[in-house]
């Protein structure tokens, strides 16, 4: 495989082998400097356009960063993989992310997905012993046309199968049961499952799809989507009472990834540790200590309404116009003018009345010293 640089990371589609290998393999991206107003401002005007396309890409890329929420998801995670070496005429369970939208879950789900490549490849080596690429993970994504042949071929799509074009759905099928034997894949991580209709003949067939896959492939299937539950597949018999979606929840662990909460101790103590690292990250000439954990609190947290991905996206953008408008620093009057997505902006309103209020806060008190 040719060696992709940082710089290319972009286009990728991790939907492909070749690109899935290239976002596991990239070196870690390192941080820009922190220059001063001063060293800013004597750059020449190419170092200039240099170090701010390496912050521009920097900010774009703030995450993932070790929550608590990531902490524990991908501890669980762990164990139900590691736990997964049954042989191979023993079904293994099944893992479902599901949770509500900007919560990181696909996020979290690579960041999984990568270190266990790399852990299976470093172990075993980038061949099997047939000479076939060790492939330990393969990943999928789901449309809302989704059917038992377009997931087929989605996965073959994944290896560049050169029959993945033409074949029946039981063709395709075996074609991918032979691709993930011979590359010796163990997590099939099928991604937007939440766009299958459930209710229609469409969605039944891919549950007993999913479920020939458990039986057939030595796989932990690794499902992540929205409304799971909703849907009906950890339920006895689903929505539309049918046996095969009870026997997909009877296998199935289910995974949630939490909001930040601000309405214990607790909660407000993770939500400043989570915005102390973010300061870290952030690279502007006037950054200052306390910037987002101290000036920023209350108003980050009505802004994203807790949920990581609606504030790494307004950090992002905010830090993008800091440095396009030379102010390289964020405040409440830059970030008033940056947009957030809709979800968050709808329900901005509720939590900022009870902030300013001091019916609420996400400021934990401070800890008391103890006397000697």
């Amino acid at each position: 495989m040719t060696d992709t640089s940082l710089q290319n990371l972009s286009n990728l589609a991790l939907s492909r082998k070749e690109d899935f290998k290239a976002f596991v393999d990239a070196p870690r991206r390192d941080q820009p400097e922190s220059l001063t107003q001063a060293q800013l401002e004597a750059l020449g005007m190419k170092a200039r356009a240099e170090y701010n396309r390496r912050r521009r890409e920097w900010h774009a890329n703030l995450g993932p960063i070790k929550t608590p929420q990531l902490i524990e998801f991908l501890e669980d995670l762990w164990d139900i993989v590691d736990s997964n070496l049954q042989d191979g005429d023993k079904a293994k369970g099944a893992v479902a992310v599901d949770a509500f939208p900007g919560l990181g879950k696909t996020t979290s789900a690579l960041a999984f997905l990568r270190e266990f490549h790399r852990r299976e490849v470093a172990e075993q080596g980038e061949y099997t012993a047939q000479g076939h690429e060790r492939l330990p993970v393969c990943r999928v994504g789901l449309t809302g046309n989704t059917g038992m042949k377009d997931l087929n071929r989605a996965m073959l799509e994944f290896f560049g199968h050169p029959g993945r074009n033409r074949g029946t759905t039981a063709q395709f099928g075996q074609r991918a049961l032979d691709c993930v034997l011979s590359c010796e894949v163990r997590v099939l991580a099928i991604d937007d499952l939440h766009f299958l209709k459930w209710g229609n003949t469409s969605g039944i067939e891919v549950s007993n799809h999913l479920k020939w896959i458990a039986n057939e492939f030595p796989v932990t299937l690794l499902m992540i989507g929205v409304g799971l539950a909703d849907k009906g597949l950890f339920s006895e018999g689903g929505t539309t009472g049918d046996a095969a979606l009870a026997q997909t929840g009877r296998r199935t662990t289910r995974l949630g990834m939490r909001p930040f909460t601000i309405e214990n101790e607790k909660g407000r103590r993770e939500w400043r540790q989570m915005l102390l690292a973010l300061e870290q990250r952030v690279v502007l000439s006037n950054k200052r200590p306390g910037m987002l954990a101290d000036d920023l609190s209350d108003y980050l947290f009505a802004r994203s309404t807790g949920h990581i991905g609606s504030l790494m996206t307004l950090i992002n953008r905010g830090c993008q116009r800091a440095i396009r408008n030379g102010d390289e620093c964020l405040d409440r009057d830059l970030l008033n003018r940056v947009k957030n997505d809709e979800a968050s902006e709808k329900a901005r309103q509720e939590l900022e009345a009870a902030l300013e209020a001091r019916r609420l806060t996400s400021r934990p008190r401070p800890s008391r010293k103890k006397v000697a």
